[in-house]
Formats: C-alpha cells, structure tokens, sequence
C-alpha cells in the first residue's frame, strides 16, 4: 500500500494518488466539483474502481449498469492519460488516452454532463466526439 501512496495520481494532476483522487473513490471526501468527480472517474478506470464508477453515476442509471463489463473494460486496457479539454460548472470534454490488449492506441473524447444532487456530484451522460 505505501508503494501506491506514493505515486503520483492516474488523473495527471501531478498530485500524490493519496492527496488526490484516492479520498474519493474510499468515499473519506465528496468529490467537490464535477472536474473533480470526472478526475476520479477516470482514476477508477485505472484502478479497477467499479464500484465508485457505479455509485457515482446517475441514481436513475445505476441498475441499467453491469459491473463486470465495467471492470473487463477497466482491467483489459492500459490507462495511458487524462486529458482535460475544457469544463463548467456541470460540463467536462476531456480526452482520455488508453492502450488496448492488443497494444492499440485508443483516444476517447467525451463532453461528459453532471448533476449535483443532496451534497454529491454524479456523472449523468456523455457525448462522444471524434
């Protein structure tokens, strides 16, 4: 665990993973901002975080949700980089770099919506962009 600690975090904050996105996904901190909650998101990829991943998507959406294809999409890739393109309030398009099981290189762009709801932020839907 203290080798985990010190490195510095999936999301390319430049921050420790422990001083960054970690508090979040052990739900020790709410996520305080919608670029927050999509650094996290993203940190949960990398980390094979599914049940974060869950819980932090639309309370309406979360049955439709299937934690196995979740985590064999998390685990059978590399998570190469985030890349925030630009954000609001409750808009973030980022670029999120990843490299396949077949060593592919693989960009997905998203312009990702969120909602603040009773003190948390959750991921509501995404919009793919080339």
């Amino acid at each position: 665990m203290e080798y985990i600690n010190s490195l510095n975090c999936y999301c390319g904050s430049n921050q420790l993973y422990v001083d960054c996105c970690l508090p979040y996904i052990d739900r020790t901190q709410k996520a305080p901002t919608a670029l927050a909650l999509m650094r996290s998101r993203y940190t949960a990829y990398a980390t094979q975080a599914v049940d974060y991943i869950i819980e932090t998507t639309q309370v309406a959406q979360q049955k439709e949700l299937s934690k196995a294809e979740i985590y064999n999409w998390s685990k059978h890739n590399d998570w190469q980089k985030l890349e925030i393109i630009d954000y609001s309030n409750t808009i973030v398009e980022f670029k999120a770099y990843f490299k396949t099981n077949h060593n592919q290189i693989q960009i997905h762009h998203e312009r990702s919506s969120f909602e603040f709801v009773e003190g948390s932020w959750y991921y509501v839907n995404g919009i793919f962009l080339d």
